[in-house]
């Protein structure tokens, strides 16, 4: 069968002398793995468009579950990312969430254009970092089923407090009247959740649209990475990476 599609390449690797193997998000199909014959080689077609962070126009053909990529047609390629290593290990990091979070063999295009937005703003330096980190947690996990009930406490209805507390593990949200044992949900205080609530219902479009103070921001990133690594069942070895560098000791 063969499908065109768009799709930003997320991995990959080395396969013989000189082919690839990738994995790339697509709008069509998701998630797929392809093989990009000879791409390494210098004057290979599908080399340019079939590196990290390349986002193409990909004619595949396909035979059962395995993809081959015919021709890759490079629209951008966020070469600047790998000129900063601390952007290039959060970018990394994003295409990770999008490999354990994105569907398989289906419609992906919400959680493609997130991405895309992402590396953008990302590589041109348009909004704060863990303001992108945090929204890209957030909302992938959100596009992926994940979504947090934000909007009022899950015990009393209200949704008026001055304080708020956050139980990453069921995504409920409790007041200060209702406050759950210790141990069991972490504070968010009203700016968080307000940014909680942006988040969740932006679209995708507009889901970097909002802003908090720099600590607010620290505080925001970490509740967003704890409530994904929850939700996903996993860590990621990319944001272990990525702050290994980004906050030397």
């Amino acid at each position: 069968m063969r499908l065109t599609t768009d799709g930003l390449i997320v991995k990959e690797q080395k396969v013989g002398e000189n082919d690839r193997l990738v994995t790339a998000l697509t709008r069509d199909k998701g998630l797929i793995r392809a093989f990009a014959r000879g791409a390494l080689g210098l004057k290979n077609k599908n080399g340019a468009g079939t590196g990290l962070f390349c986002y193409s126009q990909l004619t595949l053909f396909s035979k059962g579950d395995t993809y081959t990529i015919d021709e890759a047609a490079l629209q951008q390629s966020f070469f600047s990312l790998r000129k900063d290593i601390v952007k290039l290990s959060l970018a990394q990091y994003f295409c990770e969430i999008a490999i354990v979070m994105a569907p398989r063999e289906t419609e992906a295009e919400d959680f493609l254009r997130l991405l895309l937005n992402a590396l953008y703003l990302l590589s041109e330096t348009k909004r704060p970092a863990l303001l992108i980190k945090a929204a890209v947690e957030l909302k992938t996990a959100c596009l992926a089923g994940y979504m947090p009930d934000a909007g009022a406490c899950a015990q009393c209805g209200t949704k008026e407090s001055a304080a708020w507390f956050f139980n990453a593990r069921s995504g409920l949200i409790f007041c200060d009247s209702c406050r759950p044992p210790e141990g069991t949900a972490v504070e968010l205080p009203c700016a968080l959740r307000d940014a909680v609530l942006y988040i969740s219902g932006a679209e995708v479009s507009r889901v970097f649209g909002f802003q908090l103070s720099d600590n607010a921001l620290e505080a925001l990133s970490k509740m967003t990475e704890y409530y994904l690594q929850v939700q996903a069942e996993c860590g990621f070895s990319t944001l272990e990476f990525y702050y290994s560098i980004a906050r030397p000791m």
